[in-house]
């Protein structure tokens, strides 16, 4: 059996058809998906459960609480949803390079 996961990333020019991958070892498969808004975060985590049977979900730090608790709900609580987060040092760190690639636009 194979323990299947999404990873789901943020990214402002995120084309989710196009951006993605697959790595599957045999016993662990891992779907990688960068998406550009919350919504589209939602619908392929939804896809994904229906058409691939995954187990869990990976989030990446730029998820919020309310996005990950929105995740969850619209999965009915079938698949643990997760969220890949640092400590303070390294949350500042992570924050300070995704401005300087203009993640964050006024």
């Amino acid at each position: 059996m194979t323990f299947k996961v999404l990873f789901i990333a943020h990214a402002p020019d995120a084309d989710y058809k196009k951006h993605r991958s697959v790595i599957d070892t045999g016993m662990y498969k891992l779907y990688s998906i960068v998406v550009r808004t919350q919504e589209e975060a939602v619908q392929i985590s939804k896809d994904y459960l229906q058409n691939e049977s995954i187990e869990a979900i990976l989030l990446c730090p730029g998820f919020k609480h309310s996005d990950v608790a929105e995740i969850f709900e619209a999965l009915e609580g079938k698949v643990s949803v997760n969220v890949a987060r640092g400590d303070g040092p390294s949350s500042k760190i992570s924050a300070e390079a995704r401005k300087k690639a203009g993640y964050f636009r006024s």
